[in-house]
């Protein structure tokens, strides 16, 4: 794939970005932003890459020393069993890949002068060159009135081919690539369109039930203030919604017994959110003020029947705010014994709340951990993509990518277990994958049988 970026794409990002950092009301207009800035910007670099096709010419030598056969054609000729025709004078050979009953292996036909040969008549090796340096050689034997390959030849079905058919003491070469699900990307442009890449290895799942709540206040940390004795306010220093510290006068009274003044002072730090104070108003045993420290805060959880048995005390619990997207972590304090009239029951997390992000009344999303399981290998799910029939990441190696087909196991949180088709240790790419994605489907790498 060839890189170039002139003076016009140049402008083009600039505008973008600077129509990125524009006033945005909204974290959730900033991604929305982002997102377009990214999709656009990924067109606009991907369009700079030259076409990558899915074959590609390769030069060898035959027995003979004489220049191999190279395949340089984007609809392959076909045979009567439906495979490419490789042909070298009047030798051809016919090659497909079968997978009818069993696991993909190839087969082959051999003519010469028209005439169909004998499988015992020619001696057949096929290596397979795939990304990463790893190399599958197939030999041949016979299977009925076929050449049957003695590997399975496992996704993705992308190699550089070389092939070798010995006739009567006579060698035919041919190399060919054929490359499906792969694409390069320069260094340079995958870190501006921001394609972050993780290595797949053994992780410890955490195993969660989703569920919604609302903060509230922490009952604990409120205080309701009255005067020891009843008697005539002479002043009040604080007003509703004032943070006060603990100790500091609220207000004075003269007691309606000595005539003497007193003080009321705040027993907490905490925000005032109630006064029922003025100067001149007899105290009359009546509540005054009431403050709350807002330093933590409750979140009450609706967990329902299905998902009770699961839920354990001390649990932990990542909670999500659903209008700010704050999120915080903390663990199941209490388990109510009586259900709701919805028959949930409602699950109880204490939160630090000392930044003071959490404001009572809010709604929230969490996720509860029920269990964990270890993965020996496991990749995160924000690097799936879909890819003809099959879930995949994008392997990388250099600047090359190439789709790895999956079998998954457990998914929970932002893992999915791996039980096939990676090897552990492999880098794949696991954010922006569909700048990857869209490159390869441009490219139109096909699967060819």
């Amino acid at each position: 794939m060839r890189y170039q970026i002139n003076n016009k794409m140049k402008y083009t990002s600039a505008v973008l970005s600077a129509s990125l950092h524009k006033a945005t009301p909204s974290r959730g207009d900033q991604n929305a932003a982002r997102a377009v800035w990214m999709l656009l910007l990924s067109a606009m670099f991907l369009t700079a890459c030259g076409d990558s096709s899915s074959e590609h010419t390769m030069s060898a030598k035959d027995g003979h020393d004489e220049a191999a056969h190279s395949i340089q054609d984007s609809e392959p000729e076909k045979g009567p069993h439906r495979g490419r025709l490789l042909k070298d004078g009047d030798f051809t050979l016919e090659l497909a890949i079968f997978e009818t009953g069993v696991p993909p292996e190839f087969r082959a036909w051999a003519t010469k002068s028209g005439k169909t040969l004998l499988p015992n008549e020619v001696d057949l090796n096929i290596k397979l060159s795939r990304l990463g340096g790893k190399v599958d050689d197939i030999n041949f034997t016979q299977e009925g009135d076929a050449l049957r390959g003695d590997t399975v030849i496992y996704e993705p079905h992308s190699f550089m081919v070389t092939i070798n058919a010995t006739h009567k003491g006579v060698t035919h070469t041919w190399a060919y690539d054929s490359f499906e699900g792969r694409t390069k990307i320069k260094t340079a442009v995958a870190e501006a369109l921001e394609i972050g890449t993780a290595v797949a290895g053994s992780v410890v799942m955490q195993e969660t039930i989703s569920v919604y709540g609302q903060i509230t206040t922490n009952s604990e940390g409120l205080r309701k203030i009255t005067a020891r004795f009843d008697g005539a306010i002479k002043s009040v220093s604080v007003s509703q919604g004032e943070r006060v510290r603990k100790g500091q006068v609220l207000a004075t009274v003269e007691s309606n017994e000595s005539l003497q003044l007193f003080t009321i002072v705040s027993p907490i730090s905490g925000v005032m959110t109630q006064r029922d104070a003025n100067v001149g108003e007899q105290t009359g045993g009546r509540q005054l003020f009431t403050i709350i420290d807002v330093s933590s805060v409750w979140v009450e959880l609706s967990v329902f029947p299905t998902d009770l048995a699961q839920v354990k005390m001390g649990a932990p619990v990542t909670v999500t705010d659903t209008i700010s997207g704050y999120q915080v972590k903390g663990k199941v304090s209490r388990i109510n014994s009586l259900a709701e009239a919805d028959q949930s029951v409602n699950v109880r997390v204490v939160l630090d709340n000392k930044k003071e992000q959490l404001r009572p009344g809010r709604h929230v999303s969490a996720n509860i951990t029920v269990g964990q399981h270890t993965a020996n290998l496991a990749v995160k799910r924000s690097g799936l993509q879909a890819f003809r029939d099959f879930t995949v990441v994008y392997a990388q190696i250099g600047e090359e990518y190439e789709v790895r087909m999956l079998d998954l196991g457990l998914q929970a949180g932002e893992w999915a277990e791996v039980l096939g088709g990676l090897e552990p240790g492999t880098r794949y790419v696991s954010e922006n994958s569909y700048v990857i994605k869209a490159d390869i489907e441009k490219s139109g790498a096909s699967h060819d049988h």
